[in-house]
Formats: C-alpha cells, structure tokens, sequence
C-alpha cells in the first residue's frame, strides 16, 4: 500500500508543478544563511512553493482522476434510496469511497511504480520522462472509462474538431473533464437501477396504508425497516462493492 500511495504521490504531484522548474537542476528547496552570530536562518525558494502548492491540489485530482467519483455518487445516492439520512455518516462513505478506489486502482499504480518510479528512483530516466512515462497509465484509465460522445463533446467545445487523429492525442485539459462526465452519467445509472427495488417497497407500504385508512402516518417510517431487512438478506454491501469493482473491469 505504501508503494501505490508514494507512486501516486509523485506522479499527481509532479503533472501539478511546471515543468521548467522540474527541469532546473541544483535548486535547493531551503537554503540556509549563518549570520555573523553564528545563528542560521532558511529561506524557501519557489521550488518548494510549487510543491506545497501541488500538495493543495492532489485531493482534487484523487477525486477527478480515479475510481473515487463514481463510487461516492453510487453510495451516497444508496443511502438515500434506503431513507437513511445520516447512516453511514459523510466520513464512512469518503473513507470506504477512498479504500476501495485504492483497491481499483492498484494495477495502474503498480504499472506506474514499474514504468516512472523505479527508473526515476535507481537514476534511470530524468524527471520529466518519468511523468511522461506515469501519465500513460493514468490515461490509458481514463479513457477505458470515458464515453466517445463526451470527449468528441469536449473536443468540440474546445474548437479542435478533427485536429487529433486517435484518442491518445487527447490533451489531459479535454480527457480529464470528459472521463468526469463519463464517470457522472455512471454513476447515476447504476444509482437508477439500485433505487428501484427500494422505491417499489416504498410504494406497496404506501397503498397498503392508504387502503388501511392510516393516511396520517409517514410510509417511509413504515419502509424503511422493510428496505434495510431487504438490503440485509440480499447481502447489498457485497452486491454493491462487488457491481462497483465490475464495472471498471476488474474480475472480467
């Protein structure tokens, strides 16, 4: 786990930093004065303030650039097919989002630490050829999960209709939100199908009190201990990760 967090570290970083000051060589990130009274004082240069600046940035590509989008969209839409208003809690549905998008990610992770990392670590390529290297499997990703009709829409808003012959001339700045727009409309599918068998229950439980003449009580009070009993004899959490993982490919 240690290895997939530290290649995805450098490789998020490194696109988020400019290349020319990943080009410059010998600027130390704190450079250390010693005063006359042998005191030393550390100045950080702007090396170091574009990593801290790239350091902001990562939770928005975690989100944007991974399995992490679809997976929080499809839970949070779960807990509101079931009725449930704060169970599981925001941090559960981040935290579990977060971990099982670790676990669909690992093979890209695990091919950049193979392609950029390792070289770049043992001095076998330069800094910039190791992201070279680490955007090929993070593109290949996006792309196995992007819609043709969104990239060609966002190629279109862009004005460069016809100028890229195949898709791996696709700029980053017109993948990136496609594969967003391709993850949103996933997302929202597979929420669709998992409301129905919750809004079927919701719907019976309403007929057989509005036919009992109890129009004052609430039918989702009623449901909901239906909808969990349900979700509980189906084993949903297992249906749920399990349809999630399938659906970017893994185990097919």
């Amino acid at each position: 786990m240690r290895k997939f967090w530290t290649a995805f570290f450098v490789v998020l970083a490194s696109w988020v930093i400019a290349e020319p000051a990943l080009a410059q060589q010998g600027i130390s990130a704190v450079t250390v004065v010693t005063n006359d009274d042998g005191s030393q004082d550390y100045t950080m240069t702007l090396q170091a303030l574009f990593i801290m600046t790239a350091l902001s940035l990562i939770p928005a590509f975690i989100m944007m650039m991974t399995s992490f989008t679809r997976i929080i969209v499809v839970l949070s839409i779960l807990r509101q097919a079931i009725g449930l208003q704060q169970s599981p809690s925001n941090q559960i549905l981040v935290g579990v989002s977060l971990f099982l998008s670790m676990f669909i990610m690992a093979p890209v992770f695990e091919e950049i630490n193979e392609r950029a990392l390792q070289p770049y670590l043992s001095e076998q390529m330069t800094s910039l050829d190791a992201i070279e290297q680490a955007k090929g499997p993070m593109r290949a990703f996006m792309l196995s999960q992007t819609r043709v009709k969104d990239l060609e829409t966002f190629v279109r808003i862009a004005g460069d209709e016809g100028k890229y012959a195949d898709t791996d001339e696709v700029p980053l700045t017109i993948l990136i939100p496609a594969f967003v727009t391709s993850e949103l409309k996933t997302a929202f599918q597979i929420g669709f199908m998992l409301f129905i068998p919750f809004l079927i229950i919701d719907l019976v439980v309403a007929s057989i009190l509005m036919a009992m003449g109890m129009m004052m009580l609430s039918p989702m009070i009623v449901s909901l201990p239906f909808k969990l009993m349900l979700f509980v004899l189906v084993d949903g959490w297992n249906l749920i990760f399990g349809t999630l993982a399938t659906s970017f490919g893994m185990g097919v």
